[in-house]
């Protein structure tokens, strides 16, 4: 019996009186232990858990044993150098390191001889980080176009859902977790509040304002046809629907952006449907309202990035042929 625990009944005499002990305030109950678990699991995204997970996995599967020693670590890199971009490697890294320091063992991961070992095999086996390619907006009104002609419920809410994508700047996992309750319509167009985001784990809040649009393209007027075809007041926005055209009442997995983008491109015949992806409306987003003349912090803080080396790179990318040396050098006096 625990002497600390007052909740547990103790066979006393008549003539005594049970006087109950308090609990040390150091001493967790299982609420305190079961509470510290959440919130340890809060402070690391759901991707960062799963991807860690996957690494820890892929190395026990390859024969590795936590924890693991230098030796053990040096193997894994080498059996996996020409196999594994050196960024997935990198990755699995961190998973292990993550994994030692909080079981309490020593990092072996962090090993000067382990540290470079990854070092060689990135200058030796390195890649060039693949890029989606950014979506143009002239390119995004094709698409809306031809999803007009079509007609259907599952055209609709792919209208709304590109559309929305592309000139909120929202990451997949954004805008798959959209409610009707986040959106608030206004007189100049719609305000989206997100309540948690990638740059926003702490749950600020992050408000976006898109305007009505008066040419081929209006996400406001596209969110609006797609609720009502759909019948949705409340909850998640952009659901599934089956090949019979019924709507459920879950929300689209994030992976299903990528789907929908390509199956409307592949619709439009764009000739460059393997570089797209759901980050294709970000950084087209960002890479026409370059063009557009649009200001770099309107652009930043439409997409919600944190960086501003993020946004210059789409900058970059976007006047690669008007902002350029040879260019001046090769017009025609």
């Amino acid at each position: 019996m625990s002497k600390n625990d007052f909740t547990e009944k103790q066979a006393l005499p008549e003539n005594r009186v049970q006087v109950p002990v308090l609990r040390n305030a150091n001493t967790p109950t299982a609420a305190d232990v079961q509470q510290h678990a959440t919130l340890l699991a809060a402070a690391t995204s759901d991707n960062t858990r799963r991807a860690y997970r996957s690494a820890i996995q892929h190395f026990l599967a390859w024969g590795g044993e936590l924890p693991s020693d230098e030796s053990a670590v040096i193997q894994y890199l080498l059996a996996h150098a020409t196999v594994l971009n050196p960024r997935t490697l990198a990755l699995r890294l961190t998973a292990l390191s993550q994994w030692h320091v909080h079981q309490g063992f020593p990092d072996t991961t962090s090993l000067p001889k382990v540290r470079k070992t990854l070092t060689g095999i990135t200058r030796v086996h390195g890649k060039p980080k693949k890029k989606a390619k950014a979506l143009p907006v002239e390119d995004l009104e094709r698409i809306i176009t031809s999803l007009a002609q079509l007609g259907t419920v599952k055209a609709k809410r792919d209208s709304a859902l590109l559309q929305t994508g592309f000139f909120g700047g929202f990451r997949r996992s954004e805008l798959t977790n959209l409610q009707v309750e986040f959106i608030e319509w206004q007189a100049k167009g719609i305000l989206i509040t997100l309540p948690r985001s990638k740059t926003d784990q702490e749950g600020q809040g992050i408000v976006k304002a898109i305007p009505y649009g008066d040419g081929v393209c209006c996400p406001a007027t596209a969110l609006r046809i797609w609720l009502a075809a759909a019948d949705i007041t409340s909850g998640p926005i952009f659901r599934r629907i089956n090949k019979w055209g019924k709507i459920g009442v879950e929300a689209l997995h994030c992976s299903s952006v990528n789907t929908i983008l390509v199956d409307c491109a592949k619709l439009t015949q764009l000739d460059y449907v393997p570089d797209l992806s759901s980050h294709s409306l970000r950084r087209g987003m960002a890479t026409s309202a370059y063009r557009a003349g649009a200001d770099f912090r309107d652009i930043k803080r439409q997409g919600g990035w944190r960086h501003d080396g993020t946004v210059q790179g789409y900058i970059e990318e976007a006047g690669m042929f008007e902002d350029n040396a040879a260019g001046s050098l090769l017009k025609k006096f």
